[in-house]
């Protein structure tokens, strides 16, 4: 039977990782899986997770989404430029006020989450038209459905990607190509000790007026509070990937957990967000649950 093509971005740690080794290690070996990163140096962990391992399953390729040189050498190394299901993970954070945030900081986010994004598609897509099949996963974010405290980079890049998918999904239906969104919420990965973010306590901060200053670091408790009680366990999040993968139909999005469903839900039943910008900030700024509608 022949081997069904995944190439996934990013896959030095966390998700992108996980996936890898999971496609991989398939016992029916239905899976030939390209995984790659940026910096190779950082492949022994991921050669380490599959030891002993067919090699007909995996190839590990540099890939940095950021660079188009990159891309189409890594096209080139994959047989006939065929893939069947792209991932693309890669992605990085920035957590702070906005007026911390430097320009190269905030460049660099969205050169990776929405330019990266845009990049990989743009060199994976002519080949799945012209096979009329494919899958487009993108690894996503409850920051990309709704605002976050402190998260306003972040959010904006990911709110992009959506709308990049969402676009391109109603276009891409006449190709027999699916794209699908998995949203994330916290997850027991290295995303949150990788992602740049101001300490309270570091020199960034330093001018900040002191309201803002107070806010950040309540909000900095929470974020460790939430990801301590709420955050999934990675093989959880890979399970809704691979149903993705696996689906013939897969939908344009795929949540992997319902625990922010109620604010999510609160931002259609209030289309003007008023509601929803005092339901976040209770949620954030108490010790109180996501509020709105619980059906």
């Amino acid at each position: 039977m022949e081997k069904t093509v995944v190439l996934i971005t990013g896959c030095s740690s966390g998700i992108g990782l996980g996936l890898a080794v999971r496609l991989a290690s398939d016992s029916s070996q239905r899976f030939k899986v390209f995984a790659t990163m940026r910096d190779l140096a950082k492949k022994e962990r991921l050669l380490e997770c599959v030891r002993g391992c067919h090699r007909d399953t995996l190839e590990i390729l540099q890939l940095d989404v950021t660079n188009p040189a990159s891309l189409a050498s890594a096209i080139q190394r994959v047989p006939e430029q065929r893939v069947d299901v792209l991932v693309c993970n890669a992605g990085v954070g920035l957590m702070g006020p906005l007026e911390t945030c430097s320009q190269e900081a905030i460049k660099a986010v969205f050169d990776v989450n929405l330019f990266g994004t845009i990049n990989t598609i743009q060199a994976f897509l002519p080949g799945m038209k012209c096979r009329k099949a494919g899958k487009i996963i993108i690894t996503s974010s409850v920051g990309a459905l709704q605002g976050v405290p402190f998260n306003a980079v972040y959010c904006a890049s990911k709110f992009a990607v959506e709308g990049l998918c969402e676009s391109l999904a109603i276009v891409l239906q006449e190709f027999n190509i699916h794209i699908t969104l998995i949203e994330c919420g916290p997850v027991n990965t290295s995303f949150l000790s990788n992602m740049q973010s101001m300490d309270p306590e570091g020199h960034e901060l330093q001018g900040l007026d002191p309201k803002t200053y107070a806010l950040y670091r309540q909000y900095s408790q929470h974020c460790q509070s939430l990801f301590q009680d709420a955050a999934q366990d990675t093989d959880e999040v890979l399970q809704v990937f691979l149903d993705a993968i696996c689906t013939p139909n897969p939908p344009l999005r795929c949540f992997t957990t319902q625990f922010f469903m109620p604010l999510t839900r609160l931002k259609l039943l209030s289309p003007d967000g008023s509601e929803y910008v005092q339901a976040m900030h209770k949620f954030v700024f108490s010790t109180s649950e996501p509020q709105g509608d619980q059906a």
